[in-house]
């Protein structure tokens, strides 16, 4: 553990899991909660035949109302957004945080929520309990999610390497939302309600071990040398950082918006069957895999690309949704459904490493806040999925929804042609200096201004010895004062 390169590997490895937990848990109560609502209730009733497909049932919208009533179907819905929801409300804060603390603290108290959310999920009794404890997974993930990927920012800080270690932990997103329910749906068909949830238990708990053995958060200098982060309000008015976050949300709107609504479509327009809507997203995880990795290895190549790979993403995912309502079979509707994970696969991998450059370039390399925004991002498309997708299928219908979404993401994709130009970006010494392209403020930035100016000047050409040496003199001069000024602005 003493060698940096394998502590990073293996920190790496810590923060898949985490991230791995968080979309297993947030998904493997799909096919399970119809029956689970019905027993923690005392019902029973019409609570499916244990099959994957009964969990969507549940989530169907108003225009075809399930068997068990509008009221538990609205509950449901509110349970399944509180998660997201909770998260959007502590992002925020949670970002602040992480950018005072370092990263390993906030992570392993993610991890140390998650953990008691998920033993409560196995042992709730109640629908109270219920909300309690997807509520719990919101305030988790809001630590662990956005700590874990500023981690990974930070300790790989070169590239290609950090993109290929965040196109690592989107993988792990990915197959922890898709293999989640045929998890969940197995384990409790055949040992239990509670089983699913106490192997993840197991796992977290694993997990958060694992973090204080590589890196104690409580240990000496562990935020010694970390400097004082740019505050999140300004980093969501950088207009940059402000395009990002908007592509993230936008394109992960239609994945929201149909998880809670294509069971039903498939089951009124095909006639589609139990095991066909629980097996819908299943194959979607391979092309988001492809994506990844093919993302990765143009981002090496070329990097300068980063924002046509991330307009390229949204096109396909908006020519993908505009593609589902035409759909007449199970075997057609998995092709736009792949076109539409293989599309956010080239967003999510593309941009995730432009927020850290731009951290880099025009702010403080401190990651909590930016990737607090994108977390945000995120839950801005999941929050509303559940409540929202369900009453605009009910007043406008499937196809409108479909074709909403799809325009949306074709006419956001030319927005990114203003990162075009991200990668000639200069790194500087001052965020004062970039941002909003503000003079010099105060005798000690004046200064320091005038130095970086005489260093423009030392770098011409020509001259005697006397002004050359004259020139080494300054600019020796002027790395001391700039690490001198660098102390004084992080401190």
């Amino acid at each position: 553990m003493g060698d940096a390169r394998r502590q990073r590997r293996l920190l790496l490895l810590v923060v898949c899991v985490a991230l791995l937990l968080d979309n297993m848990l947030y998904m493997v109560i799909v096919p399970i909660i119809p029956e689970y609502f019905a027993a923690v209730r005392g019902g029973g009733g019409d609570g499916g035949d244990g099959e994957s497909g009964g969990g969507n049932r549940s989530l169907l919208p108003a225009r075809y109302p399930p068997a068990t009533g509008d009221n538990e179907d609205v509950q449901i819905g509110v349970l399944f957004a509180s998660k997201a929801m909770l998260q959007l409300l502590v992002n925020p804060l949670s970002g602040t945080l992480i950018d005072r603390v370092g990263y390993e603290a906030p992570l392993l108290a993610g991890l140390a929520v998650m953990f008691l959310s998920t033993t409560t999920f196995a042992f709730a009794g109640n629908y109270a309990t219920l909300f309690a404890a997807r509520s719990l997974q919101g305030l988790g993930s809001a630590f662990a999610d956005t700590a874990g990927i500023a981690l990974i920012a930070d300790r790989y800080a070169e590239e290609p390497a950090r993109s290929r270690a965040l196109g690592t932990a989107l993988a792990c997103i990915s197959f922890g939302s898709l293999a989640a329910p045929p998890f969940g749906g197995v384990l409790y068909e055949f040992a239990g309600k509670q089983v699913p949830f106490l192997v993840l238990a197991c796992v977290c708990l694993l997990d958060g071990l694992l973090l204080l053995a590589l890196a104690p958060p409580c240990a000496a200098g562990a935020r010694a040398n970390m400097p004082v982060g740019t505050p999140i309000h300004r980093l969501m008015i950088d207009p940059y950082i402000a395009v990002v976050a908007g592509a993230l949300a936008t394109c992960n709107i239609p994945l929201a918006f149909l998880e809670p609504t294509i069971a039903n479509w498939m089951k009124e327009s095909m006639g589609a069957s139990e095991w066909e809507v629980g097996l819908t997203w299943l194959p979607a995880f391979f092309p988001h895999v492809l994506g990844v990795y093919v993302t990765v290895r143009l981002a090496a190549a070329y990097p300068h690309l980063q924002w046509f790979y991330g307009a390229l993403g949204m096109a396909i995912i908006g020519a993908s949704s505009c593609l589902v309502p035409a759909c007449r079979n199970f075997w057609q509707v998995i092709i736009p459904l792949c076109g539409i994970c293989f599309g956010i696969a080239l967003v999510d991998t593309a941009l995730l490493p432009t927020l850290a450059f731009l951290v880099d370039v025009r702010h403080v390399s401190v990651y909590g806040s930016v990737y607090a925004i994108a977390d945000i991002s995120y839950c801005v498309a999941y929050a509303l999925g559940p409540v929202v997708a369900g009453q605009i299928v009910h007043t406008m219908g499937f196809v409108q929804l479909n074709l909403g979404m799809g325009l949306a993401n074709v006419l956001y994709a030319p927005v990114l042609i203003f990162l075009k130009n991200v990668c000639q970006m200069k790194p500087s010494h001052s965020e004062r200096n970039i941002l909003l392209e503000e003079g010099p403020k105060g005798l000690y930035d004046t200064i320091k201004m005038e130095e970086r100016r005489g260093v423009g000047k030392s770098l011409r050409p020509g001259g005697d010895t006397e002004e050359n040496g004259t020139d080494s003199y300054r600019r020796d001069l002027t790395e001391v004062s700039e690490e001198d000024s660098s102390d004084y602005e992080y401190s």
